[in-house]
């Protein structure tokens, strides 16, 4: 529940600060930035965080979840000056059937659009020539071909790669390439698309891959918001090196969007 609550008053804060809302002789803006060392500080923590909020808010407004703005922003107030409208446990209990809706909301109205997206682009990329569909739906394309005695990865090894992941639509959720620094994972402790697929490879190979949403992070989804539920993922991978777990601490991570 704390969790929860700094998020929501700062959403209101930065809504105010911006001056969203019409009504200012209700929720004050400001016309220009404050001047003074201190108040530009206030100012600051009230952007800055309101717009993780704000953005929040737009995610739940895409997943046809809207919250009145302004209510929000009257609560906000009325709870700062100690004059909130409803107790705090009705309010516990009314921010976690939220959340379980925002939830439902999301899975079904995202969810379902990433779904639909995300098959029609698999049904037309599987037709391209180069294109290979294994088994388990996974598509790849070879992209660049390494030396002929290249190693091949095995699931349980180690391995340095570039990488640069995209939703159907192009939007980047990651890049190991945007970020100019390789990656050390387990093939063991990624999503199942990658751990097939970079099997396939050699070092110095690049390849393209489509991976189906049941093969990645499936009715999830990840990274906030990022790659929502369903979703359809596409990478480019280059297989720089196997890597010797006693030559390198091991990195435990998962491909997946920024928190």
């Amino acid at each position: 529940m704390k969790q929860f609550k700094k998020p929501l008053a700062l959403a209101v804060i930065a809504l105010a600060v911006t001056g969203c809302m019409q009504q200012q002789e209700k929720f004050p803006v400001s016309e220009a930035a404050p001047e003074a060392e201190q108040d530009k500080m206030a100012y600051a923590f009230g952007s800055t965080l309101g717009e993780y909020v704000g953005e929040t808010l737009n995610r739940q407004e895409q997943a046809e979840f809207v919250l009145d703005r302004e209510i929000v922003i009257a609560g906000f107030v009325d709870a700062i000056k100690g004059d909130a409208k409803i107790s705090q446990a009705e309010a516990e209990e009314l921010i976690t059937t939220m959340q379980t809706q925002i939830a439902e909301q999301t899975a079904t109205v995202i969810g379902g659009k990433a779904q639909a997206e995300g098959e029609a682009y698999q049904a037309e990329n599987a037709k391209k020539e180069g294109v290979t569909v294994t088994e388990s739906g996974l598509q790849y394309e070879v992209l660049q071909e390494g030396p002929e005695d290249g190693a091949q990865p095995s699931a349980t090894d180690l391995v340095e790669v570039h990488y640069h992941g995209t939703l159907v639509n192009g939007e980047v959720f990651d890049s190991s390439v945007d970020r100019g620094e390789p990656l050390v994972l387990p093939l063991n402790r990624v999503i199942a698309g990658w751990t097939e697929g970079v099997q396939l490879m050699s070092v110095g190979d690049k390849y393209r891959f489509v991976i189906p949403s049941d093969l990645a992070y499936g009715e999830r989804g990840a990274g906030n918001g990022q790659i929502p539920p369903n979703s359809t993922l596409i990478f480019e991978v280059e297989l720089l090196n196997i890597v010797d777990p006693e030559a390198t601490e091991e990195e435990t991570v998962e491909i997946e969007a920024k928190q």
